[in-house]
């Protein structure tokens, strides 16, 4: 029997959930089909009270939400999914509490289940390059923004993340997030990254 994050495990700082959700596996279901990968690498941004040029809810001081960022000032456990580049759509889970603008990004999954469909999705290539990086899972479970704003924990919800047992943190490597063009430091360095040492899933 598979069991859903709950929105407890959710309502905490962005870094402690990124952390946590490696190991964890992001299920998508599709014209009743099941697909799923092992979430490999996180970034968070917006911790907890503390102040991050990076995200998108504090790109000035104060911010308030708006019509693309409100869903990231929560209920922790839902999905912020929002559309970058003109092409990409990236998939997020809120975290923290209401009213701050907490989430966790994530960048990489190892595919489970219905790989084969990913496959139509994505294109054929190697199965490490399937998932390998935020746009291409998004791509890879067919995510859009019809999931912006979806509760993460609804037992009857389409897109879900589900439980499994922590990782030993010897296993989580640590580094600066990626993509962060002009954002000015300490913000651009700052190590809110985290991914499975050695998996050969993790985006390039």
């Amino acid at each position: 029997m598979t069991i859903r994050l709950p929105a407890e495990f959710y309502a905490r700082p962005a870094r402690t959930v990124a952390q946590a959700l490696l190991g964890k596996a992001l299920v998508r279901q599709l014209n009743g089909r099941r697909l799923s990968g092992i979430i490999v690498e996180t970034e968070a941004y917006c911790d907890g009270e503390t102040p991050d040029l990076a995200c998108h809810g504090e790109r000035v001081h104060n911010a308030q939400p708006t019509p693309r960022t409100a869903v990231m000032f929560g209920p922790p456990g839902v999905a912020y999914v929002y559309f970058t580049y003109g092409m990409h759509w990236m998939f997020n889970v809120v975290t923290g509490q209401t009213g701050q603008p907490n989430a966790v990004l994530v960048r990489a999954l190892e595919p489970v289940d219905g790989i084969d469909q990913m496959m139509v999705q994505r294109g054929e290539r190697p199965l490490t390059q399937l998932a390998n990086g935020p746009a291409k899972l998004a791509q890879a479970l067919a995510i859009d923004k019809f999931f912006n704003g979806a509760n993460l924990c609804a037992p009857d919800g389409v897109i879900w993340i589900e439980e499994a047992p922590a990782v030993d943190p010897g296993q989580i490597a640590v580094g600066p997030r990626i993509g962060m063009g002009k954002t000015p430091e300490p913000w651009y360095s700052i190590p809110w990254r985290y991914w499975l040492a050695g998996n050969a899933f993790v985006s390039k």
